[in-house]
């Protein structure tokens, strides 16, 4: 299946913004999705609508089919070794703060060790400070290389037997750095350490396999996979899932309620409390389907190829200072001369094209790199040279728009 036949799968491309062919490269912020997930979405409510596991009557039943077989999808597409293992979540920020809030405040004490990287979303940054702050514990980060890379000696460094949680982003949605976390993994288990893996912009482009990468946590969200929004999901090690108490408490989750004593349901519903997102889990399950025909190998080689190819193009324009490795997975961040990337996003949204502009939730990044935001274009299985193309012409008169007003 070519990139043409995809691109007439998602309805959203096929329209004209301020009077131009849309050109979205802002996937890196939500994806965009295809009929196939659209028209699941709409079947459920038009179809089998009703609450799961407690309804006996014919659309319970099909509902809680669908809610559950989407979960046998996720534990199969991230290869995990069981649906006792797969949690719905809200998306990776609700995944990553129930590991913190569970996992974190009863694990970790003064004098332990918690660490994670600079180039961390605020999803994977703010949880452990505030486990910090609760228990007494240090919050370290693993330095930087000048290419915005992880050098594993670094971890070896920065590790030590005082470190109980090491928490670090697959891939950077900033920098586009792919992380070795298969080989952080194993350095945090040599110190007794569990690993958490931030796999938001990961999940969506690349074949993930939980047992392999040996992690003992992983957090995707389905809206940055052709998905909808506001359903992800928590993997996690059995062992530890069970040793691990809820953070919310009411219906779904429990098992007996009684006046002063209640006890809760086996893994891994008794993290999911009240009524799920049902529609979404279901809408995630035609996301993963579709993302499977498509085929994972296929999509990372074609954003590899975008990629390469947005990095010789834009090096070719004067001024654009280009963040991150040269090897990186489909993100370029940018900025242009002395241009707010604000505005560039504002005369590149002018011109039809979709890029994101700001500090993208990781302001220690930010820091690091010197500057207070960048523009950010981030591309998917649906994007194709000729919207790399679209992009530089756009910076190219972004560029001399701004030398006329300010020259």
């Amino acid at each position: 299946m070519n990139v043409q036949e995809i691109r007439k799968m998602f309805p959203i491309l096929d329209q004209e913004v301020n009077g131009k062919p849309l050109v979205y490269l802002d996937s890196a912020a939500t994806s965009q999705k295809p009929a196939q997930v659209i028209d699941k979405i709409s079947e459920y409510y038009r179809g089998y609508n009703s609450n799961v596991h407690r309804g006996v009557h014919t659309l319970g039943t099909l509902a809680t089919d669908g809610y559950e077989g989407a979960r046998e999808k996720v534990r199969k597409f991230i290869n995990a070794k069981s649906t006792e293992e797969i949690v719905y979540t809200r998306g990776t920020t609700t995944a990553l703060n129930l590991v913190a809030q569970s996992y974190g405040k009863a694990n970790v004490g003064a004098g332990d060790e918690i660490v994670i990287t600079p180039m961390e979303h605020h999803s994977n940054i703010i949880p452990w400070q505030q486990v910090a702050k609760e228990t007494g514990a240090t919050l370290k980060y693993i330095p930087l290389q000048k290419d915005g890379t992880i050098s594993l000696e670094d971890v070896e460094k920065t590790v030590t037997s005082n470190t109980k949680i090491v928490s670090v982003m697959h891939v950077s949605n900033v920098l586009g750095t792919v992380n070795p976390v298969k080989e952080i993994a194993a350095i945090a288990h040599k110190h007794g350490a569990v690993m958490v893996v931030d796999g938001a912009q990961s999940t969506p482009h690349m074949k993930i396999d939980v047992q392999d990468l040996d992690c003992d946590f992983f957090a995707l969200s389905g809206h940055k996979m052709v998905g909808p929004t506001g359903i992800g999901a928590l993997y996690g090690k059995k062992a530890l899932l069970e040793k691990m108490e809820p953070i919310e408490f009411g219906g779904e989750m429990i098992d007996f309620v009684g006046l002063y004593e209640s006890t809760w349901k086996e893994l891994p519903w008794k993290f999911e409390g009240g009524t799920p997102i049902i529609a979404g889990a279901i809408g995630l399950g035609a996301a993963i389907d579709f993302l499977e025909e498509i085929g994972m190998d296929n999509i990372e080689a074609h954003e590899q190829k975008l990629a390469n190819y947005a990095m010789e193009r834009l090096s070719e324009i004067d001024g654009l200072t280009i963040y991150g490795p040269k090897h990186r997975a489909g993100v370029v961040t940018f900025n242009c001369d002395d241009v707010h990337p604000h505005d560039v996003a504002t005369v590149l949204d002018a011109e039809g094209i979709a890029v994101r502009a700001g500090h993208h939730c990781a302001q220690p990044l930010m820091k690091w790199l010197d500057v207070t935001a960048t523009a950010r274009a981030s591309f998917y299985l649906y994007n194709t040279e000729e919207d790399v193309d679209a992009l530089v012409k756009g910076l190219i008169k972004t560029k001399e728009y701004f030398g006329h007003v300010f020259g």
